[in-house]
């Protein structure tokens, strides 16, 4: 792993905080999330940075070493990017311009597509991030219009103070992926207990991803290997039966990937539109629930579950 700005940035913000949970607090993230991260970095680095003491985290030698070096390049990026942001607004052309930002979806590029149609000369930007939280920050401090962004069932986001909410979906079941030849492909539902003996794959730096996960499955007594990576990582793991992986309901058809419900929807997830306040976002919550809708039609699977909830989103346009 190479170690990039928000290494360094949260590294400086165990340190000012004192504490793994007081940090994960100041950065909108689980502390699991944020203590998967740190090991990673100082697995990176050889050693460890800080120690872990009933009263807090306190940095090593080497810790101190580390942040010397690190709070000037954060603050130096800080300083880069809002002086290009500035710099970019100032150097804009005049007219009307809509910001927005998303977690990974599958409804993006349909979105997308349906408001550069609706709205005719509007300069339309789009920024996808991992993590809910860093959107959420962004709308908040005025570099986003709206966001798209989703939260995990019993992991919720901390949405700054002010910013308009508006609902997608209350609960999106969340499918589970696996390889065409897994047993358990060949129902169109699948049993948790099915998948006890496979490794599952989660990306830790996804918001609420790995706490919900983790929540689910030792609710149900199991406890099976898990490995961390990023999603693209994890598909390719799948296909060749080496682990499974949460996935959306959205997920398009492959070939050599299985995509099935588990039983009981025990992994769902909340979708929302998040705008600053005051803002006049009824063209871009329509058009997202028109792509979603889209999205949810063409994903048979999918289809089919709402269906059989008799789901509004199954409706024919």
């Amino acid at each position: 792993m190479e170690l990039e700005v928000r290494h360094l940035r949260a590294l400086c913000a165990i340190a000012d905080a004192g504490s793994l949970h007081r940090a994960a607090r100041h950065l909108g993230v689980s502390q699991p999330s944020l203590t998967t991260q740190l090991r990673r970095i100082e697995n990176t680095l050889g050693a460890e940075l800080f120690r872990r003491e009933r009263t807090g985290c306190r940095p090593t030698s080497l810790g101190r070493a580390v942040l010397s070096r690190a709070r000037p390049l954060v603050d130096g990026m800080s300083a880069l990017v809002a002086e290009a942001l500035a710099e970019a607004e100032a150097n804009r052309p005049p007219g009307p311009r809509l910001r927005i930002g998303s977690t990974a979806s599958r409804v993006i590029g349909g979105w997308l597509r349906r408001l550069r149609v609706s709205l005719p000369g509007t300069d339309i930007s789009l920024r996808v991030e991992v993590s809910a939280h860093e959107l959420l920050r962004s709308v908040e401090a005025g570099r986003l219009d709206v966001a798209f962004v989703h939260e995990v069932e019993g992991c919720p986001l901390a949405v700054p103070d002010g910013l308009e909410q508006r609902v997608l979906v209350d609960r999106e079941p969340q499918f589970i992926s696996l390889a065409r030849d897994h047993p358990a492909a060949r129902r169109r539902v699948v049993e948790l207990g099915d998948l006890a003996g496979d490794p599952w794959m989660v990306d830790p730096t996804v918001d609420g991803e790995w706490d919900g996960v983790r929540r689910v499955l030792g609710a149900a007594g199991l406890n099976p290997p898990v490995l961390h990576g990023d999603y693209l990582t994890a598909a390719s793991l799948v296909v060749l039966g080496e682990a499974v992986a949460p996935c959306q309901p959205t997920s398009g058809p492959r070939d050599d990937m299985a995509i099935r419900p588990l039983r009981g929807d025990p992994l769902a997830v909340r979708l929302l539109l998040v705008s600053r306040p005051g803002a006049d976002v009824t063209v871009a919550y329509a058009e997202l629930e028109a792509a979603y809708m889209d999205a949810a039609r063409r994903a048979s699977g999918y289809h089919e579950w709402l269906l059989r909830h008799r789901s509004p989103l199954a409706r024919t346009p």
